[in-house]
């Protein structure tokens, strides 16, 4: 190793350790998101400069949000950026997934549960080219049982069976369903088969003494509750 090769480790190695002690000191507040990125990139080569690769991941996908989105190829297109420096990136998206996940299995929805739902799965479903058709079983308390994939449809329908998902929930002991589908479009306008397949949801649950709480819909940026919208009376 030259003199200067050992020079640079140690001089990035000093500035590594500035981030984290910024980070320990005041948490991610007072970070830029290509700081943030840098951060994550040294994960997988903790020797390595990032710097100038996080400016350009963060300005090719137009901030965190894009970055964290991107696939491992998409990542790998910015020049100095390979498998192990992404790793980084989707290790920290994939705990944050797991987070996310056993915190609503642990929520009994007192408060907004459109919004917790959202936060969960605004990063998977939103990515989605087709539409998925999700249930969320509960129990008397609200508390989640089980989370499934029941339906997938095309890019902009999925097609709905209300006894597949009768018979699911009965299997399962839930009291209480939320649904939730994306629109790949963006578009959290309901379709006219969202109204007519959430009213033929809502009286398959009746009939079985099963509580419809709500049926959401994820766009790229937002999204529409049923509930809400008082679409459910």
């Amino acid at each position: 190793m030259t003199d200067k090769q050992k020079r640079n480790i140690f001089s990035n190695s000093g500035h590594r350790k500035r981030l984290r002690d910024k980070f320990l000191k005041h948490g991610l507040v007072v970070f830029y998101d290509y700081e943030i990125i840098e951060l994550l990139l040294t994960l997988g080569t903790p020797r390595k400069d990032c710097k100038q690769q996080a400016k350009e991941v963060v300005k090719k996908f137009n901030g965190l949000k894009g970055t964290m989105e991107a696939s491992i190829d998409e990542l790998q297109e910015i020049k100095g950026i390979g498998q192990l420096n992404a790793f980084g990136i989707k290790l920290f998206q994939a705990i944050a997934e797991r987070y996310l996940e056993e915190k609503i299995i642990d929520n009994e929805f007192k408060t907004d549960s459109a919004k917790i739902i959202f936060d969960y799965l605004c990063q998977s479903m939103r990515k989605e080219k087709k539409e998925l058709f999700k249930v969320f079983y509960l129990n008397n308390t609200n508390k989640v049982l089980k989370i499934e994939d029941v339906f997938c449809g095309t890019v902009d329908q999925v097609v709905i069976y209300p006894r597949e998902i009768i018979k699911s929930a009965l299997d399962k002991n839930a009291t209480r369903l939320i649904f939730v589908h994306n629109h790949p479009s963006g578009n959290l306008k309901p379709s006219s088969y969202d109204i007519q397949v959430t009213r033929e949801l809502k009286n398959a649950c009746q009939a079985v003494q099963i509580e419809l709480l709500d049926h959401i819909i994820i766009g790229r940026d937002g999204y529409y509750s049923f509930k809400a919208d008082n679409l459910l009376l």
